[in-house]
This record gives structure tokens, C-alpha cells and sequence, in this order.
């Protein structure tokens, strides 16, 4: 069991950042407002957790204007799409030997 732990990322403990990694897996973009609603988070809050997922590496941030208002899009990297589906698979292996045990 002790294996399954150590695969498990840190990066993906949080609720949110579980959801906003979960969203990005299935669009391929996704905006500031759309994150917003979907996770149903502050923008203090989501802002905290796309920063911590940027710095790691696992999403890049595009910022453009539309018109004359700021829009600001998300997207998963491939270290980003790579880390998840492990942390994703080290869960679910975690999951199916603890069905097995009882």
C-alpha cells in the first residue's frame, strides 16, 4: 500500500485543484469565469490554486483581450496531463486493493 501512497501528488490533495485538473482534462481550454462557476470557488480562492498548478508546471495561463475586456484562459500541459492521470491511477489502485483487503 505504502507504493500507492507514494505515487499519490500532492498538487492534487485539494478539492479545488482536483476539480480545476478535472475540467482541463476535458476541455481543452477553459476560462477564468467558466473555472469560477464550474468549481463554484471565489476568485480569491480559484486564483490561489491555478497560480500553485502554474508554478508546477501543469497549466499555462494565455491572456488576451476580446474586444476591449481582459480574458484570461487555461490549459492543461502535457506535465500537467501526465501528472494527473498518474495521481489518478495511483488512486484508483489505492481503491481497488483496499476492496480486496475487506
Amino acid at each position: 500500500m505504502k507504493d500507492y501512497l507514494e505515487n499519490i501528488n500532492k498538487a492534487f490533495e485539494s478539492r479545488a485543484r482536483l476539480g480545476i485538473m478535472s475540467v482541463l482534462m476535458v476541455d481543452d481550454r477553459v476560462d477564468f469565469s467558466t473555472l469560477k462557476d464550474t468549481l463554484q470557488l471565489t476568485d480569491g480562492n480559484l486564483a490561489s490554486h491555478l497560480r500553485a498548478l502554474e508554478e508546477a508546471e501543469y497549466l499555462r495561463v494565455e491572456k488576451q483581450f476580446v474586444g476591449r475586456k481582459p480574458n484570461t484562459t487555461y490549459c492543461a500541459t502535457i506535465t500537467g496531463r501526465e501528472a494527473f492521470k498518474s495521481h489518478l491511477d495511483a488512486l484508483e489502485q489505492l481503491i481497488l486493493n483496499n476492496r480486496k483487503e475487506n
